[in-house]
């Protein structure tokens, strides 16, 4: 009997690792530190950089300089407790954020803070991620030809949407290294355009910075609309463990060694990207900048229409790395909840799925700067300010008032205020798009 035992739980130890090496997350743990430099390059610096200057004029020089460099440093401090914590476990890796979650919270309550909020970033990134191809490709379209037929916003965004049914395909974060990597290229050359193109055009002769409201309620939800804008900006630990799960990993040579490399490396570009584009934009054309800088920027005509195309590439890459998990919690559900045999038809039928559905909701809610003030501080402030606090707090449990004690807390508070605040802000401005906008139009 305890012969036929022994047999059953091989058996099922044999399936849970074919499937394991079958899922997108744990099925290739080949990659380099640079890698790690590069997918996190994609996964941070995303369309927000594009709506950092608006978010300056809401916030103003004082209070944005401020915001920014403090969220720079809190989030290479919060990534950097992620790494460590991947393999705090002897001979144990938590390949993904929620199993990070129930080391720390326990099993079903590490579940239920993490998913829920970790599925609302990345779905949320992947519909904003919609809308900004689809607007980046119908810019491009309307500065080439600015004589033709005036094109839908909704056809642009289903032509973009048409690339994931394809890549969507591609099984693991190896897989599309390539796509990441041009990807990350093209955010760097873009946010060099954001803000050579500034520099080139100077300050405007009627350029103002004070706060573009027409009553103190209006500014004050527009203050807090630009929080949200920059927590968007900061998103990419939602993604960090799944990255380092594909990083080799022994007891000489642990993962997160190349993966912190990586991820210094991509925190040096984000600050080249995110500072000068935030800064220049905005001493360019203070108040009067548009949600997204390439907008306000309408010459010269070729360089504006290759950014937007640079801007295409890019999110083509991110929305791949942030549907990355997302294609693994569905596949983990049908193949092992719903004892769906692994293949082809589950990967086909999911994935094309859930491109879908991010398709449908992006042509249907296309506001931009609302959706990412919105999702920015609902979501994005947990996952990337506080919840890394929280657990870091939770399993080594520092001495109370000591330095790390300390450091945490304040992280903690800061991004409590900014997940309370910060969407207050971005759904008054989703409210306010929404009176004058009409369905597919």
């Amino acid at each position: 009997m305890a012969y036929q035992v022994d047999n059953v739980q091989i058996e099922e130890k044999a399936r849970e690792k074919s499937i394991d090496d079958w899922l997108p997350i744990t099925s290739s743990r080949k990659a380099k530190w640079w890698y790690s430099a590069f997918h996190n390059v994609t996964a941070l610096v995303g369309a927000g950089v594009l709506s950092l200057p608006y978010a300056m004029a809401q916030l103003g020089w004082g209070p944005g300089i401020a915001v920014l460099i403090l969220s720079w440093v809190i989030t290479l401090y919060t990534l950097w407790q992620m790494v460590q914590m991947h393999e705090m476990v002897p001979g144990k890796r938590f390949d993904r954020y929620h199993e990070l979650g129930q080391q720390a919270f326990g099993d079903k309550l590490g579940l239920w803070i993490v998913v829920p909020q970790q599925l609302t970033v990345e779905v949320g990134v992947n519909i904003v991620y919609m809308v900004t191809g689809g607007k980046s490709l119908k810019k491009f379209h309307d500065v080439l030809c600015p004589d033709c037929k005036s094109i839908k916003l909704t056809y642009f965004i289903m032509i973009f949407g048409s690339v994931h049914f394809v890549l969507s395909q591609l099984p693991n974060f190896n897989s599309i290294s390539g796509v990441s990597l041009a990807a990350a290229v093209m955010s760097f050359s873009y946010s060099t355009v954001a803000w050579g193109a500034s520099v080139h055009r100077g300050k405007q002769a009627n350029v103002e910075y004070v706060y573009k409201s027409s009553s103190t309620a209006e500014g004050v939800f527009n203050f807090l609309s630009a929080l949200g804008d920059v927590s968007f900006a900061y998103a990419g630990h939602n993604v960090a463990l799944e990255i380092q799960a594909t990083i080799p990993s022994t007891p000489e040579n642990p993962s997160k060694k190349p993966m912190w490399k990586g991820v210094v490396v991509a925190y040096i570009v984000v600050a080249l990207c995110y500072f000068p584009v935030a800064f220049l934009g905005y001493w360019a054309f203070g108040n009067g900048v548009a949600d997204n800088i390439l907008i306000t920027l309408n010459k010269p005509r070729w360089l504006i229409a290759t950014a937007n195309i640079m801007v295409v590439i890019h999110v083509i890459g991110s929305y791949q790395i942030y549907a990355m998990p997302v294609f693994d919690m569905i596949e983990t559900v049908l193949v092992k909840k719903l004892h769906f045999p692994p293949g082809l038809a589950v990967r086909l039928i999911g994935r094309s799925t859930y491109v879908a559905f991010t398709m449908f909701v992006g042509m249907t809610f296309p506001f931009f700067g609302g959706l990412l003030g919105f999702f920015g501080g609902f979501a994005f402030a947990p996952t990337t300010y506080f919840l890394p606090c929280v657990m870091w707090l939770s399993v080594y449990k520092p001495r109370r008032f000591s330095l790390s004690w300390i450091i945490n807390w304040i992280c903690i508070l800061l991004g409590v205020l900014l997940m309370i605040l910060s969407p207050i802000g971005g759904l008054r401005q989703i409210i306010m798009d929404a009176k004058s906008y009409e369905f597919y139009s």
